[in-house]
């Protein structure tokens, strides 16, 4: 079956730099850890991806098209078509005072914020802080080994799948989905309705489902609260 733009897939992949073999991203959770790339709350597991949307680097996103499903495919990706060239001018020296005066203390490898932009400390030395302005990933050669795990297809699993890309961290089977004509109704459970930032994940969910499904629809977002039962004040007399 082949695969075509627009079609929803789950995809597992591990990335890696190919000058340094040093893995950057994984899908799955043990490499995760025998990396050091774990991240504490993170979900791990296949992502989904919508095909020819740009959800990944593009050379990946136009080779998901000559993919077929679970069979492994590698997909070596130059430093001009991923996060481009590394520019010397984006490499600077500041002093360390500017750095520490913000409570900021500098690592070499650390990822700091400075006036607004992220730079990697490359070095610190003689009151002076080296910063890379660069992307992380600049200069380098990727090479991705990436698996489509399964296809995506009916309606409400590809509802369900856009769901859990914007609220990962809650139980997807536990969103009641209804379609009536042009209505999609969406019952949220209990335990998203205090997530921060559930207003900003409900709109993006409803602009996916417009863009990526079907425009002509209205969805609802309905949050039902439900009072405690009340303790009864009667007590049975016991029979003597």
């Amino acid at each position: 079956m082949p695969i075509l733009k627009g079609d929803f897939i789950s995809l597992n992949y591990t990335a890696k730099v190919k000058e340094t073999n040093e893995i950057f991203d994984t899908t799955f959770e043990e490499i995760a850890k025998k990396e050091q790339l774990y991240k504490e709350g993170e979900l791990y597991g296949p992502k989904l991806i919508v095909v020819g949307e740009g959800w990944v680097l593009k050379p990946l996103d136009e080779t998901l098209l000559t993919m077929k499903l679970r069979k492994a495919q590698t997909v070596e990706i130059p430093p001009e078509k991923a996060f481009g060239p590394r520019d010397p001018d984006k490499v600077k020296r500041v002093p360390l005072k500017h750095l520490t005066s913000k409570g900021k203390t500098p690592v070499i490898g650390m990822r700091i914020d400075y006036n607004g932009k992220m730079a990697t400390v490359r070095a610190i030395g003689a009151g002076r802080v080296l910063l890379d302005f660069n992307p992380p990933l600049a200069g380098k050669t990727l090479i991705y080994e990436a698996v489509v795990d399964k296809k995506i297809k009916t309606k409400k699993a590809k509802i369900q799948s856009l769901i859990h890309r914007r609220i990962p961290l809650a139980d997807q089977t536990k969103f009641v989905i209804a379609l009536k004509q042009k209505v999609l109704t969406i019952n949220m459970p209990e335990d998203t309705f205090y997530i921060e930032g559930i207003q900003i994940s409900k709109r993006g969910i409803a602009m996916d489902i417009q863009r990526l499904i079907e425009g002509d629809l209205q969805i609802d977002f309905v949050e039902t609260f439900k009072s405690s039962p009340k303790e009864s004040k009667t007590k049975k007399k016991s029979k003597t």
